[in-house]
């Protein structure tokens, strides 16, 4: 059985925002998608880095004492935000999901955004795997997600 990589299950139209774009255009587009961040890219579709909710919030408070530095995207977005690569193994990226606070991994190819994976990518394609085979015991992903399954109905665990 062929593993499921990010590039299996990322989604790839994504709503991006700009390094130059005032963060209450930002801000406005995050909620106007119902979306809790956001990949920032320059012109040419390299990453950059995320602007989501959290750094909404560090831009409102900084306008709120008056200290607001810049009014663009880049002044908060977090550029140590973990990525991934398109050929990252679904269990990896659930580790990841699973030891981090991040919601979604932007996945990229030599520096340019080609896709998000998030949580919910991740359990949909975890779900589907389990689904399309009638035994747990085929391959070696279905083997590790069935341990998982059993571990978690566990009293022990």
């Amino acid at each position: 059985m062929t593993q499921i990589t990010a590039r299996d299950c990322m989604t790839k139209k994504l709503v991006t925002l700009s390094p130059e774009m005032d963060v209450i255009d930002a801000v406005s587009k995050l909620l106007r998608n119902r979306i809790s961040g956001a990949p920032v890219v320059d012109g040419d579709g390299y990453y950059l880095g995320v602007f989501s909710e959290k750094c909404s919030m560090h831009a409102i408070l900084d306008a709120a004492y008056e200290q607001l530095p810049s009014t663009q995207v880049r002044a908060f977005m977090d550029t140590d935000a973990q990525t991934i690569e398109p050929e990252t193994h679904l269990l990896s990226i659930a580790q990841v999901f699973l030891l981090t606070p991040f919601r979604r991994l932007p996945v990229l190819e030599d520096g340019k955004l080609v896709g998000q994976v998030s949580r919910r990518d991740v359990l949909r394609a975890s779900l589907d795997l389990l689904r399309q085979s009638p035994s747990r015991n085929e391959g070696s992903t279905l083997l590790y997600l069935s341990a998982l399954v059993e571990r978690h109905e566990s009293p022990l665990a």
